[in-house]
């Protein structure tokens, strides 16, 4: 039950009650000094409905192209951990613990740079960067130095390589987003139309029961500011608020990375 208020909090907030409450004053204006008008909903349709709805598409093809691009980051960050504990014969455990602290490293400072906010983008991009070559000294220096063909070590430098497009990949997704101009023109129509069609609401008032004139504009508002509210939180999926968003747990992952069939030589 809680987390299902949760949901419904995240698009309807004080933004939606403000406009409601505007539209409303602004509906028993129009009733009290018989202002009335049949403006045209199709109006509603283009200039708030169509917006709002590409730019929900939009934003959510960014999310779904940022969920690809880390499943293949977090794939690749695997196959380099297995190559240091499987490719060799006789791993050295320092080794092995190597490996794994520059991938909590790395992730770590993955989770950080995208969940913080993009002022702080360059200082985090060098840490990443940093991780990225301490991936690369690991493969020069300890793997060639166990013994790992230089055939493998090439193959591993472009699991790293790879990891590499993938970031910047997520990092252009972090950096830019769906039209402003666009979500700012919606922006403005969902705050004003409710307000601006209290002479509609008050022409379609003479059709209803006493006390039911005021749920369309109660019930336009909602659906608009939920709209935008919607659009918001998939606007950037990394910010950890909205329910759809892309969840970094470095410590799940590590566990998972360490975990070996116990039937395995």
């Amino acid at each position: 039950m809680k987390l299902h208020i949760k949901r419904f909090l995240l698009i309807v907030n004080l933004q939606t009650l403000l406009i409601s409450g505007l539209a409303v004053i602004s509906t028993a204006i129009c009733i009290h000094f018989k202002y009335e008008a049949e403006f045209p909903l199709t109006l509603v349709a283009t200039s708030i409905i169509f917006p709002i709805v590409f730019s929900i598409g939009g934003a959510y093809k960014r999310r779904e192209a940022a969920l690809k691009e880390y499943a293949a980051i977090k794939g690749y960050l695997r196959a380099i951990y297995f190559v240091s504990r499987d490719w060799i014969d006789a791993p050295k455990p320092e080794n092995v613990t190597k490996m794994n602290n520059i991938i909590y490293d790395f992730f770590s400072n993955f989770k950080i740079m995208f969940t913080s906010p993009k002022s702080d983008l360059i200082e985090n991009e060098k840490r990443v960067y940093d991780s990225f070559s301490d991936f690369s000294l690991y493969i020069k220096h300890e793997l060639r130095g166990e013994g790992l063909s230089t055939g493998e070590c090439s193959r591993t430098n472009q699991y790293l390589q790879k990891m590499m497009i993938s970031f910047e990949s997520i990092k252009h997704i972090y950096q830019y987003r769906t039209p402003r101009t666009l979500r700012a023109f919606s922006s403005l129509f969902i705050k004003v139309l409710p307000i601006v069609y209290g002479p509609y609401f008050a022409f379609k008032a003479e059709e209803m029961s006493w006390g039911l004139e005021f749920v369309i504009p109660i019930l336009l508002t909602m659906i608009l500011v939920s709209l935008e509210n919607i659009q918001e939180h998939l606007e950037n999926p990394f910010d950890q608020i909205g329910e759809d968003d892309i969840k970094f747990n470095v410590d799940k992952f590590i566990e998972r990375l360490n975990h070996k069939s116990t039937d395995s030589n």
